[in-house]
């Protein structure tokens, strides 16, 4: 497929940017299916302000939920699924496999 160039409209300010054919063929090989929605500077503001606040946007959920072993209440790093069982520190650690040598 012969890719050409293309003028987008960025999101974020509103300005055009060219989305050219040799950026479209890197997208195509990657499978990537979206086109760019932000031009260059706009871009790499976002990823500056992105990394200047770590984890702010993976800030640790502490979920409070009830051992499925023996029942004590516990707090767990992440928000628990239906049907799946939770363990507080102690269950977990007895239930999890030893790293020893495979026989």
């Amino acid at each position: 497929m012969a890719f050409q160039d293309r003028t987008l409209t960025c999101v974020e300010c509103g300005a055009s940017f060219t989305w050219t054919a040799g950026e479209q063929s890197f997208y195509a090989d990657k499978q990537f299916t979206n086109e760019p929605k932000r031009c260059r500077a706009c871009k790499g503001k976002r990823n500056q302000r992105r990394a200047s606040e770590p984890g702010a946007d993976r800030d640790r959920i502490d979920t409070r939920s009830t051992c499925s072993a023996c029942g004590r209440e516990t707090t767990v790093p992440f928000k628990p699924t239906q049907g799946r069982p939770v363990y507080c520190r102690e269950c977990y650690q007895q239930r999890k496999p030893r790293g020893g040598p495979a026989a």
